[in-house]
């Protein structure tokens, strides 16, 4: 039995509460034993059952969120459905662009009618600055205003800022315990009809797919997202979750346009066993393999994590297949780009991952 090491807490694993780690890099262990009052608490190689659980870890990033943001309610009828409470001012993205809520020009009809997406693992179970990573998070939403937001690495409290703060978003949640996915909708231009959540039936980590039909300007569309298995030990286990994917992609009535994105751990001897049905297109490769969008976890210049070694891996990945219809507008991607590559003001990035922001138009 492995018992929660925050002072006070009596859960423990057989409870079935999720027990989580301490960080290996010292000084984040020592900000984490820090937080949960036990700074006098020796972890070593010795030591390795010292472990945290996830209610305790969530009340943490909790509080430590509501006191750097000064997250306060909005007065009852003050905000409207319609409206997002901008938390941009001198944040990285908006004052980069000039594309501050006031300054923001309306769109082109050709513009306005192109689908906007943003895919990004936000790593939630990064301690070290969350809150004002989660902020810089929500300064690229406000700066891009996506229709579509596909989320990966999601913890309960950052759900909590994101549902305070997003409310021009339905968001649809993949889990509440640990950390899981998520999608945010644009009310204004999204419109929701069912979604659900599949299990992957062999899955070590919890992982699922998160799916949602929904309809985009008289377009019918469905909108998947997932956190693949991760390290290179589970490659067959992520083979098998994207053949899920792309399962259920070519069975997508041929009226419907089919988006997915995530982090997908996959490496391209991977995908190439598991081979891409007809149809089904690879936003990157569709745009030309652009070599500045390529790499979305990247140590040899994001070092918001502690490693010995570089890797420029293309975990991060969308996958498109449009509708085929006679009749029926044809979506396809038109840019893509990554976000996330400026330091925020703590000295950290948004995420140890690159968001990708992808834009569709109709053919």
């Amino acid at each position: 039995m492995v018992c929660c090491a925050a002072w006070g807490c009596s859960n423990h694993s057989e409870k079935g509460v999720r027990m989580y780690g301490f960080p290996t890099d010292t000084e984040r262990r020592k900000k984490w034993l820090a937080q949960v009052s036990r700074s006098n608490l020796t972890i070593t190689k010795d030591h390795n059952n010292k472990k945290i659980c996830e209610t305790a870890l969530n009340s943490l990033f909790e509080a430590d969120m509501e006191r750097v943001l000064d997250v306060k309610e909005s007065p009852e009828g003050e905000t409207s459905p319609g409206d997002c409470i901008d938390l941009t001012q001198d944040s990285p993205a908006s004052s980069s662009k000039g594309n501050t809520a006031e300054t923001k020009q309306k769109p082109s009809e050709k513009e306005d009618s192109k689908l906007s997406l943003i895919t990004w693992n936000v790593d939630g179970l990064d301690i070290e600055d969350l809150p004002e990573r989660a902020r810089g998070l929500w300064s690229y939403l406000d700066s891009y205003t996506p229709d579509v937001v596909f989320l990966q690495e999601l913890i309960p409290p950052y759900v909590k800022f994101l549902k305070k703060w997003a409310v021009s978003y339905t968001l649809i949640e993949g889990g509440d315990k640990g950390y899981f996915t998520g999608m945010m909708l644009k009310k204004s231009r999204v419109n929701l009809l069912q979604s659900e959540i599949v299990t992957y039936p062999t899955t070590q980590m919890m992982r699922n797919l998160l799916v949602a039909q929904v309809n985009f300007k008289g377009q019918n569309l469905c909108l998947m997202t997932s956190h693949f298995e991760s390290c290179k030990s589970s490659a067959e286990e992520r083979m098998k979750q994207l053949q899920l994917v792309m399962q259920r992609m070519t069975e997508a009535p041929d009226d419907i346009t089919a988006v997915f994105g995530g982090d997908t751990n996959l490496r391209d001897t991977e995908v190439a066993k598991v081979g891409l049905p007809s149809g089904v297109g690879d936003v990157w490769e569709r745009l030309g393999k652009r070599e500045h969008c390529c790499y979305t976890w990247d140590t040899k210049y994001n070092d918001n994590k502690t490693v010995s070694y570089r890797a420029q891996c293309r975990f991060d990945r969308i996958y498109f297949r449009p509708a085929a219809r006679e009749g029926v507008p044809r979506l396809a991607p038109d840019n893509m780009a990554l976000l996330g590559l400026e330091k925020l003001d703590c000295g950290r990035y948004t995420s140890d991952h690159w968001g990708i922001y992808c834009t569709f138009s109709a053919e």
